[in-house]
């Protein structure tokens, strides 16, 4: 997502089988690092329902999570 030197990423839930870059199951946030602060939307609820199902977050999205329950906190 963004545009081009303006990179915004999704948090997305995809099944391991699928290419990179492929179908995703349903997308549960976005990351903007471009703002200061940067913005992290996670849909908490959602992010919860996965794990709870079998989901394994990459490290990424794990810190993202950390950081983004920090700030509202």
């Amino acid at each position: 997502m963004g545009s081009k030197k303006n990179p915004i990423w999704r948090v997305v839930v995809a099944d391991q089988r699928s290419p990179r870059d492929g179908r995703v199951i349903e997308t549960i946030g976005r990351y903007n690092a471009q703002t200061e602060p940067s913005v992290i939307e996670i849909d908490q609820e959602r992010y919860d329902h996965w794990v709870g199902r079998g989901a394994q977050p990459t490290h990424t999205v794990k810190k993202l999570v950390r950081a983004n329950q920090r700030a509202s906190a």
